[in-house]
């Protein structure tokens, strides 16, 4: 393109998109709705979540497209929890069978919007769903030979268990990770790499790409947050007056997220009624841990599962995020709870580590099991002590995510992307998210 395009017309690719759902999904939606602040969009997604987006307000054929490849999307979607066992876990054996049937739902978006990509009806195609670099374009390629941009990502993924947690990856139903790296010999995965800007999530993933291809890769955790959604901001005023430290966990209750090593790092102070803990999450964990938080009585509270838009009415009672998860790709959670002013105190590791800087939180070092349960049980204690530290730290957290992980900061973000590639005089963007300024 030679001409600056003020307002691209842009088809975006979201396969998993849905306002109603969580993860994944609901990032698809928020990012791609989101970018119709600064492109003209049109939003092509997977026929499941049609009813969704008519709810939501959205026209059909104007403001997006369904394809229907459930022919092949939903046996494999079958076969994937069939393998894992259970819908909660085996992510990567979910998402290698996704990558199976992934292609074929891009051969329909071309089947459909061929004839107006090669007219020339948009300035450029941008892949925002599937987020695991896993899931190759095939449409890469036939975009290249007519001459039309192509954006992928956020992509997020390849993080490596890390030692110690053996027996984790074990009831996680991980042993296909170990083979994770077979996904590099996909059809597609060189013609995706050349994409004009790749969009990568963390530091573990763009260490995954490449170095032929960085030129065109920018860091952009996937994560951000609807100001509307979480807009309640938490008061420190009774831990300022010696209340007790207040912790939120929110997550699944699966082995990696690590609510088992919270409350056995905070039993001290559990037991001396210088902290009270919330669980907001269901999983095949929720017995085992009833079990472990009975000692306390009502200082630790299993919630089960609460409807996305009500998360904030827990947290914001809050003052401190405790989430010791050891493998987590972006960590939503992370910032949703730094947007409510609560202090984050996360694992060292993989996305949180990237979203909390030494200004914004504490990150706990990586180790094995009883050294995380070690340093995270000194910490909380010393957190305990000084509650000024912690709701410090939590207000630069609130004006970190305020300034860099809205959605809206994150597609005006994307649109100086969008420039980049249609107008070869700007210069590659660089967004400093992981500045320890805060």
């Amino acid at each position: 393109m030679t001409a600056h395009i003020s307002r691209p017309k842009v088809l975006i690719i979201a396969e998993a998109a849905n306002p109603e759902w969580v993860s994944v999904p609901l990032i698809g939606w928020s990012l791609s709705r989101a970018l119709a602040e600064v492109a003209d969009v049109h939003i092509v997604t997977q026929i499941r979540n049609r009813p969704a987006f008519l709810r939501a307000g959205l026209v059909e054929d104007v403001d997006f497209t369904a394809i229907d490849s459930e022919a092949v999307a939903k046996p494999l979607y079958t076969l994937g929890t069939k393998l894992a066992g259970d819908a909660r876990l085996g992510w990567t054996i979910q998402q290698a069978a996704a990558a199976l049937g992934y292609p074929y739902f891009e051969h329909l978006i071309w089947k459909k919007f061929g004839p107006d990509l090669r007219a020339g009806v948009y300035d450029l195609v941008h892949r925002v769903t599937p987020l695991s670099p896993v899931q190759q374009s095939p449409i890469a390629a036939k975009l290249r030979r007519i001459g039309v941009p192509f954006v992928v990502g956020p992509i997020n993924g390849g993080v490596p268990w890390p030692k110690g947690f053996e027996s984790e990856m074990r009831r996680e139903r991980e042993w296909l990770s170990k083979l994770r790296a077979a996904y590099r010999l996909l059809p597609g995965r060189r013609s995706t790499l050349r994409a004009d800007a790749l969009l990568v999530g963390s530091r573990d993933t763009m260490r995954d790409i490449p170095l032929a291809h960085r030129d065109r890769a920018i860091h952009m955790p996937e994560n951000a947050i609807d100001p509307a959604r979480f807009n309640r901001t938490a008061d420190h005023a009774a831990a300022l007056a010696g209340g007790p430290l207040k912790g939120c966990f929110i997550g699944r209750l699966v082995p990696y997220k690590g609510a088992d090593m919270l409350i056995e790092a905070a039993a001290p102070l559990l037991a001396l009624g210088r902290m009270e803990i919330d669980i907001i999450g269901d999983g095949p964990m929720m017995e085992s841990l009833r079990a472990q938080a009975a000692p306390f009585g009502d200082r630790v509270r299993l919630h089960g599962w609460v409807a996305h838009d009500r998360v904030q009415d827990i947290a914001a009672n809050c003052t401190a995020l405790t989430f010791p998860s050891i493998r987590e790709f972006g960590g939503g959670v992370v910032l949703e709870a730094m947007a409510l002013g609560l202090c984050p105190i996360v694992v060292g590791y993989a996305g949180p580590k990237e979203l909390v800087t030494d200004p914004s939180g504490f990150r706990v070092p990586i180790g094995n099991r009883a050294q995380i349960v070690a340093e995270l049980g000194a910490l909380l204690n010393y957190c305990a002590d000084n509650p000024e530290v912690v709701a410090q730290k939590a207000k630069i957290a609130q004006n970190r995510v305020t300034s860099l992980f809205t959605w809206s900061a994150k597609s005006r973000q994307i649109s100086q992307i969008y420039r980049w590639v249609l107008d070869n005089q700007t210069a590659k963007p660089d967004f400093h998210f992981d500045d320890p300024g805060g």
